[in-house]
């Protein structure tokens, strides 16, 4: 992996295994778009959850050329899901994927615009 990619724990101990699922889903999205500057992700279990083991949020701030960001971020409310660990990161990295993507189409300029407005008169020349 070329880009600079940090990880962040909070209000959880460090996890090699998390560490590695990060690192690996890092790495896909840079084979994807190759173009990301610098990658942090912040891997959080909100306050008062230290024992219950979830629900996990996970953070995905992306840097891109020209300055622009890709910010993923997503409290997950009741989804029983996101006490998952692996779940909670995987769900993030394609959050991510698809918001590269939809940056990438934009970059590109495939990107249908606003039809530009026409005006029209009610008057017709004879």
């Amino acid at each position: 992996m070329h880009t600079p990619l940090r990880i962040t724990f909070q209000n959880t101990p460090s996890s090699d295994a998390i560490r590695q699922l990060i690192e690996a889903q890092a790495d896909h999205l840079e084979q994807f778009f190759g173009r990301m500057t610098a990658c942090h992700v912040v891997f959080k279990l909100p306050d008062g959850n230290h024992r219950s083991g979830g629900p996990y949020e996970v953070t995905v701030h992306i840097k891109m050329p020209g300055g622009m960001t890709v910010d993923i971020d997503r409290t997950p409310g009741l989804d029983e899901r996101f006490a998952d660990p692996q779940f909670a990161v995987s769900d993030a990295f394609r959050r991510a994927r698809r918001r590269l993507q939809d940056r990438a189409k934009v970059m590109r300029q495939e990107v249908k615009s606003l039809h530009k407005r026409v005006d029209r008169t009610l008057d017709r020349p004879d």
